[in-house]
C-alpha cells in the first residue's frame, strides 16, 4: 500500500490525526520511532533551519523538495507537505506537485496568498482571487501520478478579509475538489467552532497549532470535538530545539565544558541507536570482499 494510500485510510477512520511538525531526515525519524502516524514537513521551519530566514517566501520549490526525498529515505510513514503557493501560477503548481510527489509527499498543501507568501501568522499577507486558487487547485488534481496523493486546500482570508469570506473561499474549495482543507489562523474558539460546524461534516478539516500564534491551541481530542481531523503542530520540533540549542551553547559558554548537562542530551551511544547507525554499518559489511 501506497504512503498516499495510508494517509488517506487514516482520514477516513475514526479520530482525530496528528501530524508533528519535521524538516529534515531526523526529525522525521523521531517522529515515526515516537509513533506518530503521519509526519507534516513545514515550510516555515525550512526556512527557520535552511536559512536561517523567516517564512517569507525565500526557500525554493527545489530546495523543498530536496528536504522531502531525505525524508522519504529514511520514513515509511505518509508525509504532508507545505507547498506554500505552489511558487507560481497554475503551471508552476503541476510541476510542483509533480517533483514533491516524485520525492515523495503523499499530501502537497497550497495557499491563496499572493507572491511572495508569508507565514500565515505574520501579519501583511495578500491574497489571489478566488479563480486563480481554484485553478491552482484543478491544476494539482490534473498534475498528481498517483489518485490517492492528497491535496490540501488552504486559504488565508481571515487575516486579510474576514471570516465571511474565508468561508465563502472554503466552500468554493471544497467545490473544486480539495481533499482537505485548511482554513488558516482562526482567531478564537468563536471562529475555531464557526469553521467546524461550516465544513466539518463535508471534508476533512486542517488545524494549525502554532505555539504563540495566532489561533489558540487546543489538544487533537478537543479540535476533533469541534470538527477537524487533522492538526498539524508545525513548529513545536524547531522551537523545543531551538531554546535546548540556545541552553547548550550558554551553558558552554559559561562553563567551557558540556559536563552539567550531559542528563539533558543523548550521548554518542544513544544517538548512534536511535539513527540504527549500528544496522547500517552491518549491511554495509555484507559487500565487503
Amino acid at each position: 500500500m501506497s504512503h498516499a494510500r495510508r494517509l488517506r485510510e487514516q482520514l477516513a477512520a475514526p479520530g482525530p490525526i496528528v501530524a508533528p511538525g519535521c524538516f529534515d531526515g531526523l526529525t522525521a525519524l523521531l517522529i515515526e520511532q515516537a509513533g506518530f502516524g503521519c509526519a507534516y514537513l513545514s515550510g516555515a521551519s525550512i526556512a527557520f533551519t535552511r536559512l536561517g530566514r523567516p517564512d517569507i517566501g525565500l526557500t525554493t520549490m527545489t530546495e523543498v523538495a530536496d528536504v522531502i526525498g531525505n525524508i522519504r529515505e529514511r520514513i515509511e510513514i505518509p508525509l504532508i507537505v507545505d507547498g506554500d503557493t505552489g511558487f507560481g501560477n497554475a503551471l508552476n503548481v503541476q510541476r510542483t506537485v509533480r517533483l514533491f510527489e516524485r520525492m515523495g509527499a503523499s499530501a502537497i498543501q497550497l495557499e491563496d496568498q499572493t507572491l511572495p507568501k508569508r507565514c500565515g501568522h505574520l501579519d501583511g499577507k495578500s491574497l489571489v482571487s478566488i479563480g486563480e486558487m481554484l485553478g491552482k487547485i484543478r491544476a494539482a488534481q490534473d498534475a498528481r501520478r498517483d489518485d490517492d496523493t492528497v491535496i490540501i486546500a488552504r486559504t488565508d482570508a481571515i487575516a486579510v478579509a474576514g471570516l465571511d469570506v474565508a468561508l465563502e473561499r472554503g466552500n468554493a474549495y471544497i467545490e473544486s475538489g480539495a481533499d482537505v482543507l485548511f482554513v488558516e489562523s482562526p482567531l478564537d474558539d468563536a471562529q475555531l467552532a464557526a469553521v467546524g460546524a461550516a465544513f466539518g461534516n463535508r471534508v476533512p478539516l486542517l488545524a494549525n497549532m502554532v505555539e504563540g500564534g495566532k489561533t489558540p491551541l487546543h489538544s487533537a481530542d478537543e479540535l476533533a470535538a469541534l470538527g477537524f481531523k487533522l492538526v498539524i503542530f508545525p513548529g513545536a520540533m524547531l522551537r523545543m530545539i531551538s531554546r535546548a540549542g540556545a541552553e547548550y551553547l550558554a551553558a558552554l559558554r559559561r562553563d567551557g565544558t558540556t559536563a552539567g548537562i550531559m542528563d539533558r542530551m543523548f550521548d554518542f551511544q544513544a544517538l548512534n541507536g536511535i539513527i540504527g547507525t549500528a544496522a547500517l554499518l552491518a549491511e554495509g559489511d555484507q559487500y565487503k570482499d
